[in-house]
Parts: C-alpha cells; sequence; structure tokens
C-alpha cells in the first residue's frame, strides 16, 4: 500500500527544489532545468530574470546561509557573489566584483515545483560595490 510522503519528506523535498534551483540553475548555469523546478505558469518568468542575470554575471556563486522550510514555504538565506561582464539595469560591464551581498527568498511550492517567488536583495550593496549609481527614479528599482 503506497502512503502519501509524511510532512518531514515533503519538507526535505521543497528545500531540495530550493538547492537544485541555487546550485544547478543560478550557479551551474543549467536554464534547462527551470522547466522542471517551476510551476508551468511560472517558468518563462524565472527565465525572465534569471537569464539576463547570468549573462550580467556569468561568475555567479550564491552560497546558501539558511534554508527553513514550513507547509508549502521555504524560506532562504543566501549571499551572492559576481563579476559584472555583461550590461546590468543599463549599466556597461565594469569587470569589478561584488562578494556576499544579501539575498532572502520566499518560494511557495505546489506539486513539487516552485509556484511563487519573493525575493528581497541588496541591490544597494552590489551598485556600491560595483561602484555604480543608485537608480534616478522608481522605473530603475
Amino acid at each position: 500500500m503506497n502512503h502519501p510522503p509524511s510532512g518531514s519528506a515533503v519538507l526535505a523535498a521543497n528545500k531540495a527544489v530550493v538547492r537544485r534551483l541555487i546550485d544547478e540553475v543560478l550557479n551551474g548555469g543549467n536554464l534547462d532545468l527551470i522547466d522542471d523546478l517551476y510551476a508551468a505558469d511560472q517558468a518563462d518568468a524565472a527565465r525572465a530574470w534569471i537569464a539576463p542575470f547570468r549573462a550580467s554575471f556569468p561568475d555567479v556563486r550564491m552560497d546558501t546561509i539558511e534554508l527553513v522550510a514550513e507547509g508549502d514555504v521555504v524560506i532562504g538565506r543566501f549571499t551572492c557573489t559576481a563579476t559584472h561582464t555583461g550590461t546590468w539595469l543599463g549599466h556597461p560591464p565594469t569587470g569589478r566584483r561584488f562578494v556576499a551581498v544579501d539575498e532572502v527568498n520566499r518560494y511557495r511550492l505546489r506539486d513539487g515545483r516552485i509556484a511563487e517567488t519573493w525575493t528581497l536583495e541588496d541591490n544597494l550593496d552590489r551598485l556600491i560595490q560595483l561602484r555604480l549609481p543608485p537608480p534616478t527614479n522608481q522605473e530603475d528599482r
């Protein structure tokens, strides 16, 4: 008789999806995995921000500081380090690095795939480290 996965197994599986996103897609550059990790209605949106970010910062390294799962939600705390070698937010490549920029992401999973993402990242620190000017209007934020 098959039993549905226990609560702790679901939590572990949800955290594993987020780990694959960080390790294999963001760090590893395997954008083909987006369709496996995201719900069908979210995959294109994920690709629309991940692909250009990786093009701007191809050596990006996200380090997972902490993952916490409860119900269908995984909260991750990360630091991000990379070299600016492509255009980002309209800024041409500088060749400069930013180191350990803080990010916190909330993922809601449905049927083992990311269905919703909310992100808080310290782009001001990223801009300061890259010696780039901060946004001048609301559209740039």
